[in-house]
């Protein structure tokens, strides 16, 4: 709980001296490939200097269940130093969730079902712009709520590492 209110109370410290900076964000579109708990496709729209909406089209699948989402995101992006930048924003998702058929410890067939998925999602990490090429590569955590299949709070599943072409 301690290191919970630390990170709070450092987060917003940096947010709020942060308020007056802003990231040149280098080009109005970027396109490209996020990997990660979930790998899809990604493209980002700048609307001004600072700020910016993304969409993320992701896949997720494990032996059990597998998942697809449409994220939309809008961020706000912070310089940190040369072509190092930060960036934080909020959105949400709809997608499917979808539990494979499979046998429990029982024996008893359990059938395949689907459910509809809508979550509460944030955005926070950094960029970095290769210079003297159209690419930017970002680190991200985006946590997420679902409020309907599964009603939980994801911190620490949704990492992902972005590879995008600017244009």
């Amino acid at each position: 709980m301690k290191n919970t209110l630390r990170s709070i109370f450092l987060l917003g410290t940096v947010l709020f001296f942060g308020k007056d900076a802003f990231a040149q964000l280098p080009s109005q579109h970027a396109i490209g490939a996020r990997f990660g708990s979930a790998t899809g496709i990604t493209y980002r729209y700048t609307l001004a200097e600072d700020r910016a909406i993304e969409g993320i089209m992701s896949v997720q699948s494990n032996s059990r269940s597998s998942r697809f989402r449409v994220v939309g995101l809008y961020q706000w992006h912070k310089p940190i130093t040369g072509d190092f930048s930060w960036f934080y924003g909020v959105g949400g998702s709809i997608g499917s969730y979808k539990y494979k058929a499979y046998r429990n410890a029982a024996g008893e067939q359990i059938n395949a079902s689907t459910e509809l998925a809508l979550s509460v999602d944030g955005i926070i990490g950094v960029e970095y712009n290769i210079p003297t090429t159209p690419l930017a590569v970002s680190l991200d955590v985006k946590p997420y709520f679902d409020f309907i299949q599964e009603s939980s709070i994801r911190l620490i599943d949704p990492f992902g590492l972005s590879i995008r072409y600017k244009f």
